[in-house]
């Protein structure tokens, strides 16, 4: 048994290194303990976004609903014969991660197969199940057995997780917007996008960066390093979506270059090396 549940932590391991060499690099600088669950965690949201982003051709909807049904079965029989499922499975279990965060994000999963515009409330809900709870998630896993920690950084996790997926929606307006025709910021029309909405939404994200950070400086040592990093490559990416107009949003994908990244990499492991974390 613990050759199998190692051998569907590795795939989860190679899931990740596929689809996201940056995640990889931050997950490689968590406490060794918490690397196989992270990447069980990454491994399952991956592949649920995949269904319904890019299973095209497919029933979408017979897809995710068996998914949500098998995954849920896999958490109460305690195993999978889907190596992703049995990884993230150990960890829900182990880590005692409350069902609602799963149903929430498969329920955000299940919005993008209708949805093609959110009002107010439906942009926070969509935003809380596909971001905000994957960093609960997370957060569960770093703090363990420490209960009142967990509750105490819900609030800033949440924010960090909003951050993130807010950047997401900027960053990707056009592939969002023109080839899933989804529009996910309420009362928008980007087909007339401007300064003034464009630095709306930026003044939104800059609030939930500024109450991530306080979070991110409370949490353990082992945890530490890796979501600063994180926190880092999407702050120098908010920079430039901040510094590009909004005509060239709706253009093009801006991006972190390679070179970039492996520069912030190293700044960031310095600053929270030497305690400078800002």
């Amino acid at each position: 048994m613990n050759l199998y549940s190692e051998t569907c932590f590795e795939c989860s391991k190679i899931i990740t290194n596929k689809y996201s060499t940056s995640f990889s690099k931050g997950i490689k600088t968590f406490a060794k303990r918490f690397r196989y669950p992270i990447y069980a965690i990454y491994g399952f949201v991956r592949y649920a976004d995949e269904i319904v982003d890019t299973f095209h051709g497919f029933n979408k909807a017979q897809l995710i609903a068996e998914f949500r049904q098998v995954t849920f079965e896999a958490i109460e029989r305690k195993i999978s014969l889907n190596p992703v499922l049995q990884s993230f499975q150990d960890v829900v279990n182990k880590y005692q991660i409350d069902n609602h965060l799963i149903d929430a994000f498969l329920t955000s999963m299940e919005m993008d197969l209708e949805n093609t515009c959110y009002n107010n409330d439906g942009y926070k809900d969509y935003i809380y199940g596909s971001a905000e709870v994957v960093g609960l998630m997370c957060l569960k896993i770093f703090c363990e057995d420490d209960e009142q920690l967990y509750q105490k950084l819900v609030p800033k996790a949440r924010s960090l997780g909003a951050a993130f997926q807010k950047i997401n929606f900027l960053r990707d307006i056009k592939a969002d917007f023109e080839e899933r025709g989804r529009t996910y910021f309420p009362a928008i029309d980007f087909n007339k996008f401007n300064e003034q909405e464009k630095k709306l939404i930026e003044a939104d994200i800059k609030k939930d960066f500024d109450d991530a950070l306080e979070g991110i400086l409370q949490l353990p040592d082992g945890a530490q390093l890796g979501v600063y990093i994180a926190y880092v490559y999407y702050l120098e990416l908010f920079k430039k979506i901040k510094e590009t107009p909004a005509e060239v949003i709706m253009q093009k994908r801006i991006r972190v270059s390679d070179s970039q990244k492996m520069l912030l990499y190293f700044q960031a492991y310095l600053q929270q090396k030497l305690k400078v974390i800002s």
